[in-house]
């Protein structure tokens, strides 16, 4: 198959032959239909992730059809249509018992020394991102990271379910569990941020306040739900926050970096959260204030959105068919495997919410 293999960190990834090993017991293989292109990639791309195999095969938020099954597998057979996401879970160590699959300490997203490898190039292993590296014409993945959809779900937009929306929706759903009549604030209107703004609406938030430097992305934040509009290119943020609202319940934090979580703590009223969502980089550190803990303040991660995958992604495809959750806005370029590199390259200045590669 074709794929798009990085061979070293800040390198661009370049279209090659890959081979698929024989299937596991517990693995899916599927023939990739489309893919977005996130910052997680490009953070995995530029060395953000150290301890990620080279080479290695980018890409983690997809949807395609099932083309084989192993032999253990039951959840999904040949010809189901699945989103593909970096969820996989053993189902039985301590954080998959407590319902916290996302901290699963078994995610098989590598097989088990002396089982050969999954992705092979010129008969040495390809490593996948995240367990899925859906850059390539086909996945070989284990079974908990697949979840089954309606066949009527465009798989265009089925892949946005496997990252951008689990992950800014569950992040407003479980991690911050925004109730009615909170007021919210998003930092980044990404496809993970405006996900978020998308999922404070749903969940009733009163006042809802994008955040991001590009106009282009407010405006869809509005078409999302988004109530208020801050330009941070232009603007403080907290002060245009505290002048907005005094300070709001929940403030959904998405680029990743400590200016931007530093001023998601700001934003905060009297027992407000700020929840992370973004990647930030090893090494990096916050100063806060520490006074704002007698106003029991509070500042959280949120990993994966808190995603139950199988439940979620499911669930959210039904919510799309029946017109309850839109995916439409957040669709920009559709580009081929062989745009991959530019579109990692042109992801910071990109005035769309997701790139999306189409089979």
């Amino acid at each position: 198959m074709k794929a798009a293999v990085l061979t070293e960190f800040d390198g661009r990834p370049e279209i090659a032959d890959v081979t698929v090993g024989d299937i596991l017991p517990q693995e899916v293989r599927i023939r990739t239909a489309a893919t977005g292109v996130c910052h997680s990639d490009r953070h995995g791309q530029t060395g953000g992730i150290p301890s990620m195999p080279i080479p290695a095969i980018l890409g983690h938020e997809a949807a395609g059809e099932v083309l084989e099954v192993g032999s253990q597998v039951t959840s999904v057979r040949p010809g189901d249509h699945v989103v593909v996401a970096p969820a996989a879970s053993c189902g039985l160590c301590e954080w998959c018992s407590k319902g916290h699959p996302q901290h699963c300490a078994d995610q098989g997203r590598v097989r088990a020394p002396g089982l050969g490898d999954r992705l092979t190039l010129d008969g040495s292993g390809v490593g996948q991102f995240v367990g899925v590296g859906s850059f390539a014409e086909e996945m070989m993945v284990q079974v908990t990271a697949v979840a089954r959809i309606p066949k009527e779900m465009p798989l265009d937009k089925a892949a946005l379910l496997g990252c951008a929306v689990i992950t800014g929706l569950g992040a407003v759903r479980h991690s911050a569990q925004v109730r009615f009549g909170d007021t919210v604030a998003v930092i980044g209107c990404g496809g993970v941020g405006l996900s978020a703004v998308q999922g404070a609406a749903l969940a009733g938030a009163s006042r809802i306040i994008g955040i991001d430097r590009m106009a282009s992305k407010l405006e869809i934040a509005k078409q999302f739900g988004a109530t208020d509009m801050v330009d941070a290119s232009t603007t403080d943020p907290v002060q245009a926050v505290l002048e907005l609202t005094g300070g709001v319940d929940h403030c959904i934090e998405v680029v990743g970096i400590p200016a931007t979580i530093e001023q998601a703590f700001g934003m905060l009223r009297t027992r407000g959260t700020a929840t992370v969502v973004g990647l930030p980089h090893p090494g990096d550190t916050l100063s806060l204030p520490a006074s704002a803990m007698l106003q029991e303040k509070r500042l959280q991660g949120s990993r994966l959105g808190g995603t139950q995958l199988r439940v979620d992604a499911p669930l959210y495809a039904e919510m799309y068919l029946s017109g309850r959750l839109d995916l439409d806005p957040l669709m920009g370029s559709t580009v081929s495997l062989a745009d991959v590199g530019d579109a990692l390259e042109q992801i910071d200045s990109s005035t769309s919410a997701r790139t999306i590669v189409t089979f």
